[in-house]
């Protein structure tokens, strides 16, 4: 005789339907931003996406990359610069920083997704609030994926990841603003530019703090080998 369902299997069934179907949009989507980013950015601008829905199904699990992979290399690997001595860091260090580097993610997309929103008045676009946190999510998706260089922490490699990943970022930047805020491409240009600038603006404040925090003596221990 066949057992009934129970209420928490059909929960935990529901639950991986679920799961399956997240992964398989958030793969279509990123697939798509790099095969045929025009389309691409016409289909997420026809979804329904509300911030948390992005932040949960897209922004948590790229986010996660960087972070991972860098506490990952600090603590296994080990960075050097040059002839210079292996440096790790301990792995109650590496994880504070792992925590931080990954909140600083997902507010740096919020915050990104409130300038374009508050910009976008200025160019006439036709968006809302969680359409710009959408779309910085997903002109963000480059940058998430060259966290994976920090697995080999050699600084070359590292930079060379980070510049084509800010490049295919600004590529969609250009490419996408015209297609999700609804405005001529020559206006989508200058805002597209408007974008950026405040991009660089927010990367260097973060940047300048953190040399700031490190400078006064908040940072953490460094291993030396």
């Amino acid at each position: 005789m066949q057992q009934p369902v129970t209420g928490s299997a059909k929960c935990t069934l529901y639950m991986t339907i679920k799961a399956k179907e997240v992964t398989q949009v958030l793969l279509n989507h990123i697939w798509g931003l790099f095969t045929m980013p025009q389309q691409e950015w016409q289909l997420i601008r026809s979804e329904s996406s509300s911030v948390s829905k992005v932040y949960l199904t897209h922004v948590l699990l790229l986010a996660a990359i960087p972070a991972i992979c860098g506490y990952i290399g600090f603590t296994q690997v080990g960075w050097s610069v040059g002839n210079d001595k292996l440096v790790k860091l301990t792995e109650s260090n590496a994880a504070g920083m792992a925590l931080l580097s990954y909140c600083a993610m997902l507010a740096g997309i919020f915050v990104m997704g409130c300038f374009i929103q508050w910009m976008a008045k200025t160019y006439n676009a036709s968006t809302s609030l969680s359409q710009t946190i959408v779309f910085a999510a997903y002109t963000a998706t480059p940058l998430f994926f060259t966290g994976l260089g920090a697995l080999l922490p050699n600084v070359w490699l590292n930079m060379l990841l980070a510049i084509a990943g800010a490049s295919y970022a600004t590529y969609l930047l250009y490419t996408g603003i015209p297609v999700m805020m609804q405005v001529p491409k020559e206006v989508g240009f200058l805002f597209a530019s408007s974008v950026l600038c405040v991009g660089l603006v927010v990367l260097v404040s973060i940047i300048t703090i953190t040399v700031l925090v490190w400078g006064i003596g908040i940072g953490p221990s460094q291993v030396v080998f």
